[in-house]
């Protein structure tokens, strides 16, 4: 069965700017995209109809698309029921979920919606979240760079094979940033750390992240790695980063600094399962 990417919609903008995405993403790695819209079982009101009817939504998105994409390979499909549970049971075999941030009933202040929140957190497979950002000037910096947040005292190797994998396709640099604090330790000194000892710290890090990514290194060598270990707060490390790239790559034990990063990048954000 061929792989393929899953793009939930609904009838916002942000929706469409992150199903561009997919359909982008689709094209780069030569699979199809699966445009797939989820309305509650009860149907909306009549005054919820415009601009066209839910069971049209996703075939609308897939118009768009292929007239924007010609070479896309795309479906529509309109399901009823809850959409976290559609989404993820669509996804189950998907090679990407990819989602906007909010959806159109969203609150303005939110700035991930619950059901993208609840897929991160739940799906088997690798969720995309897109910022609506996307939809007008575009990602910061280089758009095919590629940001991986890593922590190399307990690498996940799902979140490190699709950032690298992301890096191949675009023929870009990996920057792999691995944050780190100072041991407890240090914390409960009544003076403050002396340099040497700071300094120390910092080339165990160093040592962790290169063992970590010494086997990627050697499967994928076409694959520049740049490493970075710094004493920042893994969302503020991965902020810094994101604006010279086109995605950010973490794991789902990262997601809640993935969630934290959205808000703060213009960029996609894969969080993977494992």
């Amino acid at each position: 069965m061929e792989r393929e990417i899953i793009a939930g919609v609904d009838r916002s903008a942000r929706s469409r700017s992150a199903a561009d995405w997919a359909a982008r993403e689709a094209l780069l790695r030569g699979m199809p995209l699966r445009v797939v819209h989820v309305s509650p079982p009860e149907g909306p009101d009549p005054a919820e109809r415009w601009p066209y009817r839910p069971e049209t939504v996703a075939e609308h998105v897939v118009a768009e698309l292929t007239d924007r994409h010609p070479a896309l390979r795309a479906q529509g499909v309109h399901l009823t029921g809850a959409p976290v549970a559609a989404l993820r049971a669509m996804a189950e075999d998907a090679e990407l979920l990819v989602l906007g941030l909010r959806g159109e009933d969203s609150h303005p202040r939110i700035p991930v919606g619950s059901t993208a929140t609840a897929l991160v957190r739940a799906c088997e497979r690798p969720v995309v979240l897109v910022p609506g950002t996307l939809a007008g000037g575009g990602p910061q910096g280089r758009a095919d760079a590629v940001t991986l947040g890593i922590d190399a005292r307990s690498p996940a190797g799902g979140a490190i094979g699709l950032a690298i994998e992301a890096a191949g396709l675009r023929g870009a640099r990996l920057h792999a940033v691995h944050a780190w604090t100072l041991p407890a330790q240090a914390a409960r000194r009544p003076f403050p750390v002396l340099e040497e000892d700071r300094a120390t710290w910092e080339d165990d890090e160093v040592q962790r992240l290169s063992d970590a990514l010494r086997p990627w290194r050697g499967k994928y060598p076409e694959v520049d790695i740049l490493e970075d270990v710094v004493l920042l707060a893994p969302e503020v490390a991965l902020a810094h980063a994101a604006g010279n790239s086109g995605l950010v790559v973490a794991g789902r034990r990262s997601g809640r600094t993935a969630l934290a990063l959205l808000p703060h990048t213009r960029c996609p954000v894969a969080v993977v399962p494992v």
